[in-house]
C-alpha cells in the first residue's frame, strides 16, 4: 500500500510539471481578468474599458459562459484595452459591486473616461462587445489617431 502511495503521488507530480511546461501560444495575447476585491474603478480611468462581470456565484452558468466567451477570443479585447474584472460575492461587496449595483448575473462595459456604455443581463461574445466599442467616441479618436500616426510614418 505504501508503494501504491508513492506511485500515485507520484503521478500527480508528473503531470502537474507535464501542465506548467505546456506552450502557450504567443499569436494569442492574454487577456488582464482580475478580481473586483483587487480592483477600483479610478486605477483605469483613462488607461483601460473595463468589463465587469458580475454573478451571485462563479458556479453561475451564465457567469462561466460570458467567461469562456470572452478567454476564448481575447484579441479583440486585448486590442481595445480591454481588463475583464470578475465579482462573484455579493456577501461581501466590493467597490465595485456596491458603485454599479447589479442583480444576479450582469455584464457591464465602461469606457476609459469612466462612462458607462453597456449593462446586458445574459451573456455577450467577444464580435459583439468589439462593435459596441467601437462605436463609442473615445474608440472612434483611438482609431483616427492610429491612421494619423500610420500616414505620417510613410
Amino acid at each position: 500500500m505504501k508503494y501504491l502511495l508513492t506511485f500515485v503521488f507520484a503521478g500527480f507530480l508528473a503531470s502537474a510539471a507535464q501542465a506548467q511546461d505546456t506552450p502557450v501560444d504567443p499569436a494569442q495575447p492574454e487577456l488582464d481578468v482580475r478580481a473586483a476585491t483587487d480592483a477600483t474603478l479610478d486605477e483605469f480611468l483613462w488607461l483601460n474599458r473595463l468589463i465587469v462581470v458580475f454573478a451571485d456565484s462563479d458556479r453561475d452558468p451564465m457567469f462561466k459562459r460570458q467567461m469562456d466567451l470572452l478567454l476564448d477570443q481575447p484579441t479583440g479585447l486585448v486590442e481595445r484595452d480591454v481588463v475583464v474584472i470578475t465579482d462573484t460575492d455579493p456577501a461581501n461587496p466590493s467597490e465595485i459591486r456596491e458603485k454599479l449595483r447589479p442583480r444576479g448575473f450582469g455584464f457591464v462595459l465602461i469606457d476609459k473616461d469612466g462612462q458607462i456604455k453597456l449593462r446586458k443581463p445574459s451573456p455577450w461574445d467577444v464580435r459583439e462587445i468589439s462593435r459596441s466599442i467601437d462605436k463609442t467616441d473615445l474608440r472612434q479618436q483611438e482609431l483616427s489617431d492610429m491612421r494619423k500616426a500610420d500616414s505620417g510614418a510613410s
